[in-house]
């Protein structure tokens, strides 16, 4: 799952519905107003992107209702997508739908999903495009450290500061790897579904694989692992760093 958190709120609801969107390449607005053919109207999330010349438009409603949601809904909302000619409609509903309201969805441009479901509809885009590159973007320095091959500036290092060196990339090779792996190179050459959390077990399979912290291999969504993973990768990289900078020219 992208992540493991609810939201609390209806407010809540919308940001993370547009959190997501945005971050999988959309131009998002939330609460936007637009004109539809029987006048004003308020959009929970509105999102569209541009595909080879072609607008792809995406609208959400929002329902943080503590029952399911009945047919009258489906039917208003259909309209309303209809009217502002988006491409397709999503409701989300944090306690499902009632019989009437799946039925009246049948044959139309909507979707009616819980939030897991509408995690799980745009899961592997965003992990494409949000995940792997934040990951690329802000952790690939540690990745070259993981390499066999030394720096440059290696050789100008004293015997101590040679083997902190070696100390650090023992403690962190097996992080640096493992991040590797989940960065946009390593799915480059092939369509992969997204791996699956918790990494505990992928973990167990890599030799030499130690010292990875608990909290990053046993966590069970996508962003709490990306926000957990870039705290310690970055805090292991600014190690490197220390010693980088005594020797850099």
């Amino acid at each position: 799952m992208i992540s493991r958190n609810v939201p609390s709120s209806w407010q809540a609801l919308q940001i993370e519905v547009g959190r997501i969107l945005e971050e999988c390449g959309f131009q998002v607005e939330v609460e936007k107003q637009t004109q539809a053919a029987r006048g004003s109207v308020e959009l929970d999330v509105y999102a569209e992107e541009t595909v080879r010349g072609r607008k792809y438009a995406i609208v959400c409603e929002c329902k943080f209702w503590k029952s399911r949601i009945p047919q009258a809904v489906i039917h208003g909302f259909r309209t309303v997508v209809q009217d502002i000619g988006a491409n397709i409609g999503y409701i989300i509903s944090m306690e499902g739908f009632q019989s009437g309201a799946l039925s009246a969805s049948d044959l139309t441009n909507l979707k009616l999903v819980t939030w897991q479901e509408f995690q799980d509809v745009f899961e592997e885009s965003w992990f494409e495009e949000f995940f792997t590159m934040q990951i690329h973007n802000r952790l690939s320095g540690l990745m070259t450290y993981a390499e066999y091959i030394v720096p440059a500036w290696f050789g100008k290092m004293s015997d101590e500061d040679k083997s902190t060196y070696f100390l650090l990339k023992e403690k962190y090779d097996s992080f640096a790897w493992l991040m590797q792996s989940l960065g946009p190179y390593s799915r480059r050459f092939g369509v992969e579904p997204v791996p699956p959390l918790p990494l505990r077990e992928r973990h167990r399979e890599t030799p030499d694989s130690g010292g990875i912290p608990d909290h990053i291999l046993d966590e069970t969504g996508y962003r709490e692992l990306l926000e957990s993973s870039l705290v310690y990768g970055e805090a292991a990289l600014a190690e490197f760093r220390i010693l980088r900078d005594k020797y850099k020219d």
